[in-house]
């Protein structure tokens, strides 16, 4: 009898996201167990136990999950998950904390794809305004941008030393340049607006962060992508299902994409990576870089 494809699925957090455990079972995984509260310190005991219980053979039908809810902690547990591996004893790996991973790498995709199609270059060399950037879907966002050769601000509503802070981390751990500014006010909002290319809304759900009379001081947008979904929108005029829309209330031929639009290629680059753990004949170790290519590849 074969042995069946097993996902442990780890958080620090109180409680693993049920969306999580639907996508890992909707991607053929057959059994998907919870580990709860996981501090880093206990992530090798796990891995550990977790590959040698199979055998070489059965190792490769056996996967771990990171959730949570802090980007930096998961990514700093998939890296001690790796060095945790005993070859031949070794499994697949997928960071994707609160679906922070997929959705960063979905937005930066879908913005990629329409600035190339303007036609252009993408978004290298493009101004970019982060809103919600110290968010876990942010800041991740933020970093992709950069890599993909834009000038990235990481905005924060609390202030700019908090912006300055996520901005200093990133650039870091990641080495990329990223700049923070205070989004506290109104006219400091116009005044970030004014100088986009594009503007990315991660911030929280049901909180609006751009209004109509913000918007119409966008004179250089072209894309503006919002990934709230709750009313009201993020960016006034954005509609949840707009797919590279006429913007309304920008000044120019600005664009707009929508969270479900985004969402659906969140769901799928997610759904793809589960079932690539599953089916690969060596282990692979997935984050949002490898979640980014997925999703470029996606959207075309």
């Amino acid at each position: 009898m074969e042995r069946k494809y097993l996902l442990h699925m780890m958080t620090a957090a109180k409680n693993l996201s049920p969306f999580d455990v639907n996508m890992a079972y909707d991607a053929g995984w057959e059994g998907c167990t919870p580990y709860t509260d996981v501090e880093l310190a206990e992530v090798k005991d796990l891995v550990q136990d977790a590959i040698f219980s199979r055998g070489p053979k059965g190792v490769k039908r056996t996967g771990i999950f990171i959730g949570g809810r802090d980007a930096f902690l998961a990514i700093d547990m998939l890296e001690l998950a790796r060095k945790s591996m005993v070859p031949p004893f070794e499994l697949s790996l997928f960071a994707d904390p609160s679906g922070a991973f997929t959705t960063a790498a979905a937005m930066v995709a879908c913005v990629d794809k329409q600035l190339k199609e303007s036609p252009g270059s993408g978004l290298r060399g493009q101004t970019v305004a982060v809103f919600g950037g110290t968010g876990p879907v942010g800041s991740v966002a933020a970093i992709l941008a950069a890599q993909a050769g834009a000038k990235v601000v990481i905005v924060s509503h609390h202030s700019r030393e908090k912006a300055d802070a996520v901005a200093r981390l990133c650039g870091e751990r990641y080495a990329v340049e990223l700049t923070g500014a205070d989004g506290s006010s109104g006219t400091a909002v116009e005044a970030l607006v004014e100088q986009a290319d594009v503007i990315f809304n991660a911030a929280k759900a049901g909180v609006r962060v751009v209004d109509a009379k913000q918007l119409a001081m966008a004179r250089r947008l072209k894309v503006a992508c919002d990934v709230n979904a709750v009313p009201p929108e993020g960016i006034e005029g954005l509609g949840v299902m707009d797919d590279a829309r006429p913007l309304a209330g920008a000044p120019g031929a600005a664009l707009g994409i929508g969270a479900l639009v985004v969402g659906n290629v969140k769901y799928q680059t997610q759904h793809l990576l589960l079932k690539q753990m599953r089916e690969s004949d060596t282990p692979q170790y997935l984050d949002f870089q490898q979640a980014f290519q997925v999703a470029r590849t996606h959207v075309g």
